[in-house]
């Protein structure tokens, strides 16, 4: 098969599928061109539509092929002028080759693409289509080079001229290259000018062209072919007559108007020329588009007549209306502007009938219209050829226009005309910045319409000559004649179908017209003769490129800089420096002349990094000006503002080594999103290896005493024993545990070293195991029933660990509380070891279970009638009360509540089992366990049972597991004596151990601390960072404590940023604010402070889950709740480089494993990192937070030089002429300053045009105000709820607030700066200030007034020019500024935005909110509704902004809500809870919380709308009920949230069985359960109350009620249900 005919096949096949592709078969010709192109380079010249995109397929194929065949990795690059050429012929490439291909303009992004990026993009691409402007710039910056390129394809090659980026392109890169690759050019029209004045000038062009490209021009001698595939147009000329009415009068009129509003503005011009250039270059571009507007309206009048000119006017008014909310008019020149858009349109509208449209409904009508002036002949003449065009789907019409206000205007025109509405118009104009413009968006859209048909006529103008494909274009209409040959052949060329027309317009009569058509007719005929003649062997170019332009070029890059380059990039530098909207940074260039030659001076803004520098002589200014630029450039890239590439250095960041390892696993880092599986850190003081040790040991005790504040309640003190010295802050810590309905205190104190000897030691394990395994575990292992069942502590192997090792012991107190001396109880020591040696005794026979038990010795005893008979013993009936006792049978520890009188085994057996089963309680315990009593006839006991621990350390009762209820029964048992041993401790030791796991997981939380304190090593004032203090900031929300690391987190935030802003600020003075931003944002990132975070191990510190009593584990315990890792990681410790990333979301956050690995967001690394500079803040201020900053690894310190260095350069400025100025500001401050011209600089704004201004001052004032303001809200409400504390800041240290302190304290009028705009905005916000103090709704007023942001920067910045000038005294900062920002926000003043108020109130009080927002014309209309049980409140907002709109109307809404009863303080810690409102526990809120403002309600419109509402006329609602837990109650909440009702109301009643508590084996007989009821308002105000089924969970009993209420709303029509 031929490589022309066959679909392109890749290297291998093997490797990969290749992607399919089109294949076609080509025409003779274009083989004929193929074949010269391969050969040589080759300009083809051909007819529009010939099919040269297709020559370039093949040569593509061709040149890929050569590549993959040598081994040589070239790429082709593909360069078209436009970027509706670009993806036009990116999408044939792609289609006919199935390479990779890929297409760039500048709407990508490309611009600020790196050499990395580039060179991912050629490895990845074979083809690479784009503007050449794009690879222009890529090839000056060194992204690419000329000898990566194999072939070079130039679309509509004509264009490589002049300056033009095709001609650059090959100019400085192609014809000064050694390695040049193969050049293939496409053209229908080789003249590079208008059009040709003779046969030798048609020569000369083409012949400049060819030498441009290197190329020789081909064309195909044999037009045969072509004549069939590319059917010529059929040329036809339309002519019209020539305008009659001319509307001088009219025009007259229209000129006294712009006349008028001219002189207007040229006198706004006068007054503004030596105050503000801003203001007075606003004014000098709003004449220039003044005096636009009147030409286009003009322009209309005469050439399409009075219709047009009124659409012309109105599109006038139109454009307007878009700048409306733009800097480019000011106040005065906006009002002359409207009056003169809106004056000339009344006009023009006055010189038309009423009626004038009914004249457009007929032909007879139009025609009448012409007599009048009313429509032109020309525009008539186009309605007759609309007419004329035939069947609708098949027309297909372009119309050149040569202005875009003409398409505009006519495709509005033809729209009006009734007998043409089957035709569907639009048009076409090309990318401008004007704000009436279309987009590349809107522009393709609009040229896939007219494609596909959806559009008929099509007005454009030359924005669609060259190279749009349309294939079934079949008239194309020159309403204005073509300017060029190449205009003329490219529109005519458009016209693609069989019978096509091209339709040109003529007016009669008019000589000028004929002339300028036959010469470019003359012209198309010689440039095609030309091309057919040349000789094909020639080679004869006669330019040369010898270019000796000054250039400058990087040697480690290869970038290069011409001097006609460097004015642009010196442009693009200054528009990447800081700017605001008062202020846009751009060059100044002032020229000298000296003896005919130029010298040019050019002056950068303020924050580049020079200001001034004189250029070379040169020829004439423009010279003179590139040559300074090129200089600029020169210093610019020599002082690092440009990089090696010659590109503005956008963001620096400080160098941190990264290898790629660490790039891959950084991916989110810091993110809430991502999850990392981490271990946790071991607790070194509770190590040890003593417990095997065959001698006696010495360890560390610590007396651990209880006080309870109910009178008559006793513990007995413990003694923890550890082999490690704790830290004095550790060991004498006390804490309260919250009991049911009572509160402990407990105290630690050290009580110095303990010597035991073996014995002892072993006694004291032996104690520890028998307690904590069997009150929190078990004491036995196998079957409970039968079988063989095994004492636990008869094993052999050692239940203790090296990694947590420590005793527990009780200890004898003589007096309640705190007590100096202490003795360790060995008497309840050794009655244990007596317990636990009975029961090693009865287990360790080999015997079945229940023959071990039936020859216990006591259980065969006989003795006095007061006398019991229990396991081991016989005792006194009398002693039995609170006796300990242990079940022999189950290894369950109880305390004997009281002796059942008139009961005995033999009494019926009312347990929880079936009782035809078990009669009595003899019965039960032979059945079940095999033991026969041997004393059935003694009174059965009344036991206490042992529970699980509890958390004990919140006082919220959100703590998961704690599950506390006041129910006395459900934990008492009856057994026979005889199944019980008797414990011979007291009670009050029982009772302790219940409080020893939260106060242990506390103890092991403090030392994590103290151990993490240890590792940070700050040594200075040491003592003040308590241990206490680094546990808050390393327990998270999620452990549900009293505190956690969110406040710690906020402050440490702020330090950091400060600490870091004062170090950038002083090691480079010569960093504008943008660049210091971006380091600083870099070092605080999220992604930064994790990576430190994880070098320092922080993660395996953290504290992430609820203290779950039930998985803590003594030393000795055997856990009952295990749980095996599953993590995929062999070792403990996770290694600190690897992050193990897992989307599942199914992994429960927090929760470790038994091999301590636990899953965590990592965000809470980076905020735990936070917290710990905020609690060294707290503990030992900036000193402290400084040094742990420097643990971590971040830059913060500098030396005491560099700073006397940066404020010697500002004391070196003159500040004479402004010392009156700077005197009366310090007066309002307060404080003079050392360094005047710290102050002058903090005023100075940045279009001043000075070398300096406040922006440095201001990125450091900004950071300290951020952590004063911090530090004083975290003193001042110690109490405050972290996200109160949040809100609080936020709204303290907005820019917002610090411009209304500048000006409540007049600082405004000290403002350096030269910006009308500006000071017209100052002066706005200060009479709306005024204004809002005298409102009777100032939440209307503060809402709507909108603060310069200028004036919030130099209040930051005075702060840090104060900072500095005190040598960073941070007090006496506070000491100024807090009277300048009083009065400070306060829970009790603070306001919540109105519809983030709205929203929670809502959301709280168990409403839906409902809001929509609609388009009316430039304004935002937002309708917000509140569905009550009775009553629809709604509200509507307009104003120009979703936020302001929907702000608007939140403020009337709740004033509605308000008047009925139903509001809350503004601020959280305030708002009443609405208890009689039970949801369950899930948080459903009706929509997002947003932080918006509200707008005065004198300029947008404001609709209450309060009634009762009627019945729901809507259909049912579908809904699929799940039935599992939870299901018919989030059904229920969607089905209220869809319909805006209220949400529904539940109320759960506890009920518990009337059968009486007995236990035959330790088992709950009494059991409770749940009744719910559901209440639901609909809008009709009925309610419907329904009762769910009894529930053994509350959650289930409310499901219960809530799908009663689902099939009550089915009944009435409301919903229909399906159970899933």
């Amino acid at each position: 098969m031929s490589a022309l005919k066959r679909p392109f096949d890749g290297e291998d096949s093997t490797v990969e599928p290749k992607k399919q592709c089109k294949d076609f078969e080509p025409r003779s010709y274009q083989v004929e061109v193929f074949d010269v192109a391969v050969r040589r380079n080759t300009i083809a010249v051909l007819d529009t539509g010939a099919g040269k995109t297709m020559i370039a397929v093949m040569l593509i194929r061709h040149f890929i092929d050569e590549a993959m065949a040598t081994g040589d990795g070239r790429r082709v690059v593909f360069l078209a002028p436009t970027v509706h050429l670009v993806t036009q012929q990116y999408e044939v490439i792609k289609l006919h080759t199935g390479l990779e291909v890929e297409c760039y303009y500048g709407a990508k992004g490309v611009d600020d693409w790196n050499v990395e990026r580039w060179e991912k993009e050629i490895s990845s691409n074979q083809v690479l289509v784009m503007t050449p402007q794009i690879l222009l710039d890529a090839f000056r910056n060194a992204f690419l080079k000329l000898d990566m390129v194999h072939l070079l394809i130039f679309d509509e090659c004509h264009r490589a001229t002049g300056g033009h980026p095709y001609s650059r392109i090959l100019k400085e890169f192609y014809h000064n290259s050694i390695c040049k690759p193969h050049v293939f050019g496409m053209t229908a029209s080789p003249v590079i000018r208008k059009g040709v004045s003779s046969a030798m000038d048609c020569e000369n062009q083409i012949s400049e062209l060819e030498s441009v490209l290197d190329s020789k021009v081909f064309t195909v001698r044999d037009r045969s072919e072509i004549d069939l595939f590319v059917p010529e147009a059929k040329y036809v000329n339309k002519y019209y007559n020539r305008m009659v009415f001319t509307h001088e009068g009219l025009k007259m009129k229209l000129g006294s108007i712009w006349n008028k509003c001219d002189a207007l503005m040229a006198h706004l011009q006068e007054k503004t020329l030596d105050q503000y250039k801003d203001t007075h270059d606003m004014i000098k571009t709003s004449r220039k588009r003044l005096s636009s507007s009147h030409a286009k309206i003009c322009h209309c009048l005469d050439d399409l007549g009075l219709i047009c000119a009124l659409e012309a006017a109105k599109v006038c008014v139109e454009v307007l209306s878009l700048h409306s909310e733009c800097c480019e008019f000011s106040v005065e020149t906006y009002d002359v502007y409207k009056s003169f858009t809106e004056e000339a349109l009344s006009t023009i509208a006055e010189s038309l009938p009423n009626d004038y449209e009914s004249l457009l409904k007929t032909e007879d009508g139009c025609l009448g219209a012409i007599q009048f002036g009313y429509i032109s002949p020309k525009l008539h003449e186009l309605i007759k050829i609309f007419q004329s065009l035939g069947i609708l789907n098949q027309v297909q019409c372009l119309i050149f226009v040569e202005r875009i206000i003409t398409s505009k205007v006519i495709e509005r025109f033809i729209r009006k005309i009734s007998y043409l509405s089957h035709f569907t118009v639009s048009y076409l104009t090309g990318g401008s910045s004007s704000a009436d413009a279309l987009t590349p968006k809107m522009q393709k859209e609009t040229l896939d319409s007219f494609r596909s048909r959806k559009v008929n006529l099509l007005f454009t103008t030359d924005v669609a000559e060259e190279g749009i494909h349309v294939p079934d274009c079949s008239c194309v209409i020159r309403f204005d004649l073509p300017k060029t040959v190449r205009s003329y052949v490219q529109s005519c060329g458009r016209a693609r179908t069989a019978d096509s027309q091209f339709v040109i317009m003529l007016e009669r009569g008019n000589v000028q017209q004929r002339e300028l058509l036959f010469d470019i007719i003359r012209s198309r005929h010689s440039m095609i003769t030309t091309a057919l003649n040349r000789d094909a062997d020639a080679w004869n170019s006669q330019v040369t490129f010898n270019e000796t332009k000054e250039s400058y070029h990087v040697e480690s890059t290869g970038a290069t800089l011409t001097a006609d380059s460097s004015i642009s990039l010196i442009y693009r530098y200054c528009g990447k420096l800081p700017r605001d909207k008062y202020f846009t940074p751009k060059p100044v260039f002032q020229f000298s002349m000296y003896n005919g030659c130029f010298q040019c001076t050019l002056t950068l803004p303020p924050t580049a990094a020079f200001q001034t520098i004189l250029g070379p002589i040169g020829g004439n200014s423009h010279i003179a000006k590139q040559l300074v630029c090129l200089a600029a450039c020169k210093k610019l890239h020599n002082l690092g503002a440009l990089n090696d590439h010659l590109l503005p250095v956008i963001k620096e960041h400080t160098e941190v080594k990264v290898n790629e390892k660490e790039k891959a696993s950084a991916s989110g880092a810091g993110t809430k999103k991502r999850k990392e599986l981490h271990s946790t850190a071991t607790i070194s003081s509770l190590s040890g290896t003593w417990a095997n040790k065959r001698d006696g040991i010495i360890l560390q005790g610590y007396n651990l005493t209880f006080s309870c504040d109910l009178v008559g309640q006793y513990y007995c003190s413990f003694i923890l024993l550890v082999d490690a010295i704790l830290d004095e802050d550790v060991a004498c810590t006390e804490m309260d545990l919250y009991l049911l309905n009572k509160m402990a205190k407990a105290y630690v104190r050290p009580c110095g070293p303990v010597t035991l000897d073996m014995e002892q030691v072993e006694q004291a394990k032996l104690f520890q195991e028998f307690f904590f395994n069997g009150l929190f575990g078990k004491l036995f292992t196998g079957s409970k029933s039968g079988g063989q069942r095994k004492f636990l502590l008869n094993n052999k192997e050692s239940l203790w660990s090296t990694s947590n090792m420590y005793l527990l012991l009780p200890l004898e107190t003589s007096v309640i509380g705190l007590n100096e001396s202490f003795n360790i109880y060995w008497k309840a020591i050794c009655a244990t070891v007596s317990v636990v040696e009975f029961m090693r005794n009865i287990y360790s026979s080999g015997a079945e279970f229940s023959e071990a038990l039936n020859s216990c010795p006591s259980r065969t005893e006989c003795g006095a009638s007061d006398m019991i008979h229990l396991a081991d013993k016989s005792v006194d009936q009398r002693s039995l009360k609170d006796m300990v006792v242990l079940a022999i049978h189950t290894g369950k520890i109880y305390s004997v509540l009281d002796v059942i009188s008139n009961s005995s085994a033999d009494s019926p057996f009312d347990g929880n089992s079936d009782k035809s089963v078990w009669m009595t309680f003899s019965d039960y315990f032979k059945k079940k366990y095999g033991i026969v009593l041997q004393h059935s006839g003694q009174p059965l006991l009344l036991l206490k049972q042992s529970h699980n621990p509890h958390n004990l350390l919140s006082s919220k009762s959100k703590c998961k597991g704690d599950k506390r209820t006041n129910n006395g029964g459900q934990n008492h048992v009856r057994m026979p004596p005889e199944l019980v041993a008797h414990i011979d401790i007291p009670i009050n030791v029982l009772k302790s151990f219940y409080l020893l796991p939260s106060l242990m997981h506390r103890l092991e939380s403090l030392m994590l601390a103290s151990q993490l304190r240890k590792e940070i090593a700050f040594n200075y004032i040491d003592s003040s960072i308590s241990s206490a203090l680094i546990l808050e900031a390393i327990t998270t929300l999620r452990c549900c404590e009293d505190f956690s690391l969110e406040r710690l987190e906020h402050l440490g935030d702020s330090v950091l940023k400060y600490a870091v802003s004062c170090y950038l600020y002083v090691k480079y003075p010569e960093k504008h604010e943008d660049q210091l931003s971006s380091w600083r944002s870099n070092q605080v990132s999220n992604a930064t402070l994790h990576k430190l975070g994880i070098n320092r191990n922080v993660q395996g510190y953290v504290r992430d889950a609820a203290f779950d009593p039930c998985r803590w584990v003594a030393p000795g315990q055997i856990s009952l709740h295990p749980v095996p890792c599953t993590c995929g990681v062999a070792t403990s410790e996770v290694p600190q480089k690897v992050i193990y990333e897992k989307e599942d979301k199914t992994i429960v956050i927090g929760k470790a494993c038994d091999n301590g690995h636990r899953w965590m967001c990592s965000k809470t690394i980076s905020d735990c990192v936070e917290a710990l500079i905020g609690a060294y803040y707290v503990g030992g201020g900036l000193c402290a937070a400084l040094a742990i900053l420097k643990w971590f690894g971040i830059d913060s310190e500098f030396e005491p030089e560099m700073f006397e260095e940066a404020v010697k350069a500002i004391s070196m400025r003159s500040y004479l002429l402004k010392i009156n100025e700077i005197q009366v500001l310090e007066a309002k401050l307060g404080y003079n300053f050392n360094v005047k011209g710290l102050l002058l600089e903090a005023i100075t704004h940045s279009s001043i045009g000075v070398d300096y201004c406040y922006q440095r001052l201001e990125f450091l004032g900004d950071s300290v105000l951020d952590l004063l303001i911090t530090w004083h809200l975290f003193t001042a409400h110690e109490n405050l709820d972290p996200g109160e504390l949040t809100d609080l800041r936020s709204a303290s240290v907005k820019n917002e607030n610090f411009a209304l302190s500048a000006v409540r304290h007049n600082l405004q009028q000290h403002l350096q700066h030269s910006s009308g705009f500006l000071l017209a905005q100052i002066t706005e916000y200060v009479k709306g200030i005024q204004e809002m103090h005298g409102s009777k709704d100032s939440l209307f007023c503060k809402s709507s007034i909108k603060g310069p942001k200028v004036l919030g920067d130099m209040f930051e910045s005075i702060a840090g020019a104060i900072l500095i000038d005190t040598g960073l005294n941070m007090d006496k900062v506070w000491q100024i500024f807090k009277p300048l920002l009083s009065p400070i926000v306060t829970p009790d003043n603070f306001e919540l935005p109105p519809m983030r108020e709205l929203s929670e109130l809502c959301s709280e009080l168990g409403y839906f909110l409902a809001v929509k927002c609609l388009e009316d014309g430039e304004y935002v209309v937002a309708e917000l509704e509140v569905q009550l049980e009775v009553v629809l409140l709604a509200r509507r907002g307009r104003e120009k902004n979703k936020k302001a709109a929907k702000a608007q109307a939140a403020i009337l809404l709740l004033k509605d809500m308000e008047e009925k009863g139903l509001s809350h303080s503004r601020h959280p810690s305030k708002r009443r809870v609405i208890e009689e409102r039970s949801v369950g526990e899930e948080n459903f809120v009706a929509s997002p919380v947003q932080n918006v403002c509200a707008v005065s309600p004198t300029v947008a419109e404001s609709v209450k709308n309060d009634k009762t509402s009627d019945s729901d006329p809507r259909p049912p609602v579908n809904l699929s009920v799940k039935m599992k837990k939870g299901g018919p109650r989030s059904a229920l909440y969607e089905l209220c949230k869809k319909s805006l009702w209220p949400m529904p109301i539940f109320e759960s009643t506890e009920e518990k069985s009337s059968t009486s508590p007995s236990v035959g084996k330790g088992e709950r007989n009494g059991h409770l359960s749940f009744v719910s009821s559901g209440k639901l308002h609909l809008p009709d105000g009925r309610s419907i109350n329904c009762v769910g089924e009894r529930r053994a969970d509350k959650k289930s009993s409310q499901d219960s009620a809530a799908l009663a209420l689902l099939y009550e709303l089915q009944k009435q029509g409301r919903c229909c249900v399906v159970e899933v």
